[in-house]
């Protein structure tokens, strides 16, 4: 049994081992249908439950697909219907519960602090869903499908973030570091990542380098990311941000400063990129989103002590 909560506590060898299988996995469902289950049902009998603190379109349809193509089933919890929620019952009874239930959990939280609490006790493998600190399971769906597009291990290309210090790039400095790929980070100064993250940055002694302007940021660029400027939870003075942030959209003028890039954005996007970006030949989002059906699957069987 293994969690998948934060990616600097996997090894490089096991998430490597998850996009090999995903991309194997991948290529043998071609003539199959959204429903149907992989050959081998690797899962079959298994039950995925799944709970939600925060809003999610991509991770909950696409852990719902992959419980279900390994042969699996899913049962999707609202905080709202538990006891838990209004202090009906603890994390403890809660996860015990849970573990005599299900065969594995994946949490979408408000609390990093909650995610570890529901690890202490519960007795089947844990995925993080997204936290504040971290989305691990979006940014390893976002390296496979930077391989797939540019035929290439990440380690040989030239990454750059442009956008907020947040959980999705938190989690891409730590496969920076286990992937041992370049890493541009373009944002204001008064935006730079916390002090653990710097640190942590500092010791790994890896290929990060933070911008305070977009276009030394996106210079020689293969792939460029980025994400919402205002996240959904976000409690600071809005318009002052939007400000602080004007020079750091993505256009086509930036684009065309590395016109061999792909551009990505885990979505919900907003006024961060322009929309003749989005809907652009280098825009690959929709090709981003539905990968992540094949990288859960993976990381599930990683957990389960499943994967080839």
């Amino acid at each position: 049994m293994k969690d998948f909560i934060n990616l600097k506590d996997i090894s490089s060898k096991d998430l490597r081992k998850i996009i090999n299988d995903a991309k194997k996995r991948k290529s043998a469902r071609k003539k199959l249908d959204k429903l149907e289950i992989d050959k081998d049902a690797p899962l079959k009998g298994k039950l995925l439950i799944q709970m939600f603190e925060k809003s999610s379109l991509r991770t909950r349809l696409s852990f719902f697909l992959a419980i279900r193509q390994l042969g699996g089933n899913v049962l999707t919890l609202r905080p709202d219907e538990l006891h838990l929620s209004n202090g009906g019952e603890s994390i403890e009874d809660t996860a015990k519960i849970l573990s005599n239930f299900g065969n594995i959990f994946m949490l979408r939280t408000n609390s990093d602090k909650k995610l570890e609490e529901f690890k202490k006790f519960l007795s089947i493998p844990i995925i993080n869903g997204l936290s504040p600190s971290s989305h691990p399971t979006q940014i390893l769906s976002d390296i496979f499908t930077v391989e797939e597009i540019k035929k290439k291990q990440i380690s040989k290309l030239q990454i750059t973030w442009i956008g907020d210090s947040n959980n999705v790039l938190n989690s891409l400095i730590a496969a920076s570091i286990k992937f041992s790929f370049k890493l541009n980070i373009g944002c204001p100064k008064n935006y730079l990542p916390n002090q653990k993250i710097m640190s942590y940055i500092k010791n790994n002694k890896n290929k990060i380098v933070i911008y305070n302007d977009p276009k030394k940021a996106v210079s020689g660029s293969d792939v460029i990311f980025s994400d919402k400027v205002i996240s959904l939870n976000d409690k600071v003075n809005k318009n002052k941000k939007l400000r602080d942030f004007k020079n750091f959209k993505i256009t086509n003028n930036l684009m065309k400063l590395c016109p061999k890039a792909i551009f990505l954005h885990c979505l919900p996007r907003g006024t961060e990129v322009d929309e003749t970006v989005f809907g652009s030949k280098q825009s690959k989002v929709w090709q981003q989103a539905v990968n992540r059906v094949h990288v859960q699957k993976s990381i599930l069987l990683y957990c389960l002590g499943r994967l080839r």
